[in-house]
């Protein structure tokens, strides 16, 4: 059998499709963000970063840095192994409190990565418990789906963000049966959010564990930073909480908090969890800073906010169409896969603007798209900048105008 000519086959088809994905070459410099240096054949270009989920440039921040430096110059650069065998450590210990707090649970527990958090998360909760069905938002993130798939349960989709549909399936189920409800608060393509009091009312009512994926909410929304289920005063309705360091954060890691028992169940038998290297010191060390410091101030997303308003109140005069949520996410929709990659080859080389393709398998097919993120970084000097190069593009390539 030809091997590569499997390989090359299916890569030439993804080029074809205009979904090959192309990683620009970045350099990302301490104190000049959002500025970037991309590399190219010719040479470096400074761009201006407009899709980075380091929301609030914290990785740049240097009290994080400082922390970050401190722990690896006292404790090393590595944990030493998992946390079961010769890698947990006290620091791992702090962040866990740190993150129950924030939370108003009773236990933490942290992995490498929001992504294995998620799939270790499920799929424990899914085998532990006898015919369990989860019940998954049809947008959740593919790290949700895979834990379902580890689990080896019943997955029922309901309908993005509709109660309606949510409420038939749950009726369709047998009372006894275990039940968990999968969803996100702020969902990262489309820019909205979940109807959280909503589905809270329906786990209480068929007796479903609630599971709720914050990722992209931490550090930006509700008191100190923690979340849409604080910010809506649902923190107690919502079973397992799950986050990450590596968004508002700016560092790298994942977390769950919920009941000392679940959570204790979920590091007893999560393979994800047991069979992981645990994260260095310096990367906890960082994370717990960056936490402390937006727990203790609302400066940067105040400034945050109001660079969103700006960027989407200048898109609303404009002819670029955008979909007007209420998140700090700005989706353009350009619906074709070949042009996605032409705008952002555009706006890379002629406007020093960096922003990616958005292409199947992240979205559906025809829902490619631009994801603009602003940070408290942007001047309104580039937020101007951005919208006149969009449409400059968007006129160029013929595309779709706003209503």
């Amino acid at each position: 059998m030809n091997y590569d000519h499997i390989f090359s086959t299916h890569l030439q088809s993804l080029k074809a499709e205009g979904r090959y994905r192309i990683f620009a070459d970045l350099e990302r410099l301490v104190g000049e963000a959002p500025y970037a240096l991309w590399h190219t054949p010719e040479g470096k270009k400074k761009v201006i970063v407009w899709c980075t989920n380091d929301y609030l440039g914290m990785s740049q921040h240097p009290e994080v840095i400082e922390a970050m430096m401190k722990a690896a110059t006292r404790y090393g650069a590595g944990s030493g192994g998992t946390r079961n065998i010769s890698g947990t450590s006290h620091s791992h210990i702090l962040l866990e409190r740190e993150v129950a707090d924030l939370h108003g649970k009773e236990k933490g527990l942290i992995f490498t990565s929001g992504y294995n958090a998620n799939e270790a998360t499920i799929s424990a909760l899914a085998q532990a418990l006898p015919n369990c069905v989860v019940l998954s938002d049809e947008k959740n993130h593919a790290s949700i789906i895979q834990g379902i798939r580890s689990g080896k349960s019943e997955r029922r989709i309901f309908r993005h963000n509709n109660l309606a549909d949510l409420r038939e399936n749950l009726e369709s189920l047998d009372p006894k049966r275990p039940k968990i409800i999968a969803c996100i608060s702020v969902y990262s393509m489309d820019g909205d959010i979940a109807p959280l009091e909503g589905i809270c009312d329906l786990a209480e009512e068929f007796k479903a564990i609630t599971y709720l994926d914050e990722v992209h909410a931490v550090g930006l929304y509700g008191p100190q930073g923690a979340g849409i289920a604080a910010q809506y005063g649902l923190q107690d309705r919502i079973d397992i909480i799950q986050a990450n360091f590596a968004k508002a954060y700016g560092v790298i890691g994942g977390y769950i908090t919920g009941s000392e028992l679940l959570v204790d169940y979920v590091r007893s038998v999560a393979s994800g969890f047991i069979f992981t290297t645990s994260l260095p010191p310096g990367v906890v060390a960082a994370a717990h800073k960056s936490i402390s410091i937006l727990r203790g101030n609302t400066i940067l997303r105040d400034k945050l906010w109001h660079n969103v308003e700006m960027l989407k109140g200048r898109l609303e005069k404009g002819i670029v169409p955008f979909q007007r949520v209420s998140s700090h996410i700005v989706p353009i929709i350009v619906g074709n896969a070949a042009q996605c990659h032409d705008v952002c080859d555009i706006l890379r080389r002629e406007h020093d603007i960096y922003v990616q393709p958005i292409n199947y398998p992240t979205v559906p097919r025809g829902q490619e798209r631009l994801r603009l993120t602003v940070t408290p970084s942007h001047t309104p000097e580039m937020i101007h900048h951005l919208v006149d190069a969009l449409e400059d593009v968007w006129g160029r390539l013929n595309l779709s105008l706003a209503a």
